[in-house]
């Protein structure tokens, strides 16, 4: 912040190196960057909650990127997401949408645990992601 001259003009530089510094945006965080950035904290957690980059809550011990960019989507990419919420289920992962993985020809896409996965089916999907739990 103060690389910024506590300037409220700089909040999403400010978020973005939070969240890097931190691993994700805690309530407490946002209320102390609001403070510092003289900003009502109405409108810092509006700008956290309306940019998908942002994480209110920790990742958890496993992540997996489900494409929603508009190839991978017509490609599948919503019965993806389904799949991989259903394996989240056990609380071990973090499920994200992500807008495009600059894959498109390959669609769709979902990133498990850092790994690319292609023209991957929901079972394939769930199948890989429980393999990625238990080792």
């Amino acid at each position: 912040m103060a690389r910024h001259h506590y300037s409220g003009s700089a909040l999403i530089e400010v978020l973005h190196a939070a969240q890097e510094l931190y691993g994700f945006l805690s309530r407490d965080l946002l209320k102390t960057i609001a403070q510092k950035l003289s900003l009502p904290p109405s409108r810092v957690l509006g700008v956290t909650t309306f940019y998908h980059l942002f994480r209110i809550e920790p990742r958890r011990a496993h992540c997996a990127v489900v494409c929603l960019g508009t190839a991978c989507y017509a490609a599948g990419g919503g019965e993806l997401m389904n799949a991989a919420n259903r394996v989240a289920a056990d609380g071990r992962w973090t499920i994200e949408a992500g807008r495009c993985v600059g894959s498109c020809g390959l669609a769709p896409v979902t990133i498990c645990d850092g790994r690319a996965l292609s023209r991957v089916t929901p079972e394939e999907l769930g199948k890989q992601m429980r393999v990625s739990a238990n080792s």
